[in-house]
């Protein structure tokens, strides 16, 4: 489930990536938040205490702005440095207790396929909507001893308590199939096997 983590918040009065190159340089993270018909109020996170908070997925954040009631919020944007994976910036949705709201969680495989057969996630993550102040990082799909040709899609994983699927029903998430050779791979083996067989034929002509 998601922890409420506290995060104190400095009003951002400075703009521009000039600034925002020279916050994060000081541990910041630029960030907004939005929501309930407010302003959009733009903000510096303490950058170790957020990268912290936030690897866990929907994590429930309690922001403490100077002089403001503190504030519920979740990251629904993270941008991240391409090369260096630093977090620039993010986007804080407002929350409140007793809302539901639409978030992704992660989909966790348990158990193993029939032998012989390999799984293909399809999609993973489900959309779901579900209790703002509960919000849960994953659900998890057996596929225990299924065989070739099963699947299993959104409408038939089981959600977690308060929850609803925000997807399509039949939006595939995760199917089971045989591996098979391809056209490539037989045509390798087919001229493995005529060389095996004519060094064979050599082989008893020279006995002869």
């Amino acid at each position: 489930m998601s922890d409420k983590l506290k995060l104190a918040a400095d009003i951002r009065t400075q703009f521009g990536k000039g600034f925002a190159r020279r916050a994060r340089a000081a541990g910041k993270i630029p960030a907004v938040l939005y929501g309930h018909g407010n302003a959009p109020a733009h903000v510096l996170l303490p950058g170790h205490e957020t990268m912290l908070a936030l690897k866990h997925q929907n994590a429930l954040l309690t922001i403490n702005i100077e002089g403001e009631e503190p504030q519920l919020a979740i990251a629904k944007d993270v941008q991240r440095d391409p090369v260096l994976q630093i977090i620039e910036h993010i986007d804080l949705q407002l929350v409140r207790k007793g809302e539901k709201i639409t978030v992704d969680v992660a989909v966790h495989l348990e158990g193993e396929s029939y032998p012989g057969t390999i799984h293909v996630l399809e999609n993973s993550t489900l959309s779901i909507l579900a209790d703002a102040t509960s919000l849960p990082e994953s659900v998890t799909v057996s596929i225990e001893g299924l065989e070739d040709g099963a699947k299993i899609t959104a409408g038939e994983v089981t959600l977690p308590k308060g929850s609803e699927l925000a997807a399509e029903p039949d939006l595939l998430v995760v199917q089971i199939t045989t591996p098979r050779a391809s056209a490539e791979d037989d045509e390798a083996e087919a001229v493995v096997a005529a060389e095996a067989a004519a060094q064979s034929a050599e082989s008893a002509a020279a006995d002869q």
